[in-house]
């Protein structure tokens, strides 16, 4: 990507979305194209296309997406596949159709089957059943980098489809009902230290192992494999396979590690109780990174320092959720 080329970065106010304007902006691109969910509905096949042949877009990041935590997923499976599907199926598409040069789409590490190997590497993919509790989200990620490949295969395209691990940050949301499972700790946690409270409830047996990854990392590497040379680029979104590829931090840690670094973070020293009786979803998560690593690409910020800055970030939005 040159410095003044014309690059649309789809869903730029959420957690992803807006990490990937930060790493565009600190490497020098400023000719980012923009828009706000109420200036462009992306379930709106019409917007979308007159969005992409008014503006001309030569360069594409998705990270718009409808995503949440379990519970979310739970309540609203039929929004979660529509929306994602919709967003999908409209950008990939109206990209294709306006000859964009290359396009990232985000996706989720629950693409991979419930009981993958760990770690999980892409060849992975549609070797085993999903897991329940959130299989409508995975299967319209699925079917994104379905989409990319087809039209690579088709039309000759360069989409390529990133499927980062579990992402916090700046911007992350915070609302217990919706939220994932770090952010959700974190706000757990801030509030029992506020009121006193020597317990704090987690969801699960605290036995399930997970895999986190500061945003402005991931947005890093994106911007990392959007600038590869193109016989580089031209290789992970050949034709011949998936145009997948792993991001994540290489290392994970149970449910109940990741309540103790967070309540050691925000100096909370009282316990923590699991339940049980709620679900623990996928065993284990742990991306494989090391086609993305022999690259040459390394996250720079571990979790300890990452929940500290996110920490922060909650408390300068005024601990809202």
């Amino acid at each position: 990507m040159e410095r003044d080329s014309r690059i649309y970065v789809a869903g730029h106010s959420g957690l992803a979305g807006s990490a990937l304007v930060r790493a565009l902006q600190a490497s020098g691109y400023r000719n980012l194209l923009l828009r706000s969910h109420a200036e462009l509905e992306l379930r709106d096949a019409r917007a979308v296309a007159a969005f992409f042949e008014r503006e001309r877009p030569e360069y594409v990041l998705v990270a718009a997406a409808k995503v949440g935590g379990i519970l979310a997923n739970d309540r609203f499976p039929a929004d979660f596949i529509r929306d994602n599907l919709a967003i999908e199926l409209n950008v990939v598409c109206e990209a294709a159709r306006a000859g964009v040069k290359r396009l990232l789409q985000l996706g989720s590490s629950c693409i991979y089957p419930r009981d993958c190997p760990q770690p999980m590497k892409e060849e992975h993919l549609l070797t085993g059943p999903l897991e329940s509790t959130n299989r409508p989200y995975a299967v319209a990620k699925i079917a994104g980098i379905e989409l990319c490949w087809s039209y690579n295969r088709q039309h000759g395209t360069r989409f390529l489809a990133a499927m980062p691990t579990n992402l916090f940050g700046p911007g992350d949301h915070y609302d217990l009902e919706t939220s994932h499972v770090l952010p959700a700790l974190i706000r757990k946690v801030h509030e029992a230290r506020a009121r006193g409270e020597r317990t704090v409830t987690v969801w699960g047996s605290g036995r399930p192992r997970r895999e986190f990854l500061y945003s402005d990392d991931m947005a890093e590497a994106c911007v990392f494999l959007m600038r590869l040379p193109e016989a580089a680029f031209a290789r992970l979104a050949a034709p011949g396979a998936a145009p997948l590829i792993n991001i994540g931090a290489g290392k994970d840690l149970s449910i109940a590690e990741l309540a103790a670094l967070v309540g050691e973070a925000l100096g909370y020293a009282s316990g923590f109780i699991y339940d049980a009786s709620k679900p623990d979803g996928t065993p284990g998560k742990l991306l494989d990174t090391s086609r993305l690593a022999a690259l040459g690409w390394q996250p720079r910020i571990g979790l300890r320092e990452g929940i500290a800055l996110a920490y922060r970030d909650f408390l300068a939005r005024g601990a809202a959720a």
